[in-house]
């Protein structure tokens, strides 16, 4: 995702310097949450005295990927653990897992839509996802059903945030918001998804990208 402005999080650029005036840098300044547009999350995010972002090793957010097609997906469907078994192209334990629903090519993200609307994943496609022992699993929809209350400021018990239960809380690393997935032609690919190394933060940006016919 484009880092600019969004009616969510509302981040602010600033811009020093003018080269046409005779300045010699123009300087960006930015100011926004390390959980806003394409991010990482660590585990301190969603677990008390967890590891924070400069503990993710490389290695857990870039390697082999597979990629669950989820191209189909109707919004607001839950997803349910037999509806991810029949995307998984079956893999090596230790890879990352992409779930991919093209879901920014059914809403526009800078939209209330984009999360009051999206597909979701319920316990059991979490616990499926974590039974396949992966590093990491990264979705391009909004994942858990209560993001989408956040919008409204309205809190549910930590165990309805399912993936970050269930996947985080035992150490999977979440990136969360990818786009562009319709652009991958699957079901494997090589995904990198590095954060930037910010001390002591529970999140973190990061440009994600996929190396297509490498993996």
């Amino acid at each position: 995702m484009t880092v600019g402005p969004h009616f969510r999080w509302a981040p602010e650029i600033t811009v020093k310097g003018d080269k046409s005036a005779g300045d010699q840098f123009r300087v960006t300044r930015l100011a926004t949450t390390c959980h806003g547009f394409s991010h990482v999350d660590a585990q301190a995010h969603f677990i008390e005295d967890g590891p924070t972002i400069e503990s993710t090793p490389l290695d857990q957010v870039v390697g082999p990927c597979r990629i669950f097609n989820l191209s189909d997906v109707a919004a607001n469907e839950e997803i349910d653990a037999a509806r991810l078994r029949a995307s998984d192209p079956g893999g090596e334990e230790g890879e990352i897992l992409l779930l991919a629903s093209h879901w920014d090519t059914k809403r526009d993200f800078q939209t209330r839509e984009f999360w009051t609307e999206a597909p979701w994943l319920n316990r059991e496609a979490a616990e499926y996802l974590l039974a396949r022992k992966p590093k990491a699993v990264a979705v391009d929809f909004p994942q858990d059903f209560p993001i989408r209350l956040l919008l409204d400021g309205i809190r549910v018990p930590d165990e309805e945030h399912v993936t970050h239960d269930v996947l985080l809380r035992a150490g999977v690393t979440l990136i969360e918001y990818v786009v562009n997935t319709a652009a991958l032609k699957g079901p494997r690919t090589f995904l990198c998804a590095a954060p930037l190394k910010v001390a002591n933060a529970d999140g973190a940006p990061a440009r994600i990208f996929a190396i297509e016919g490498f993996a």
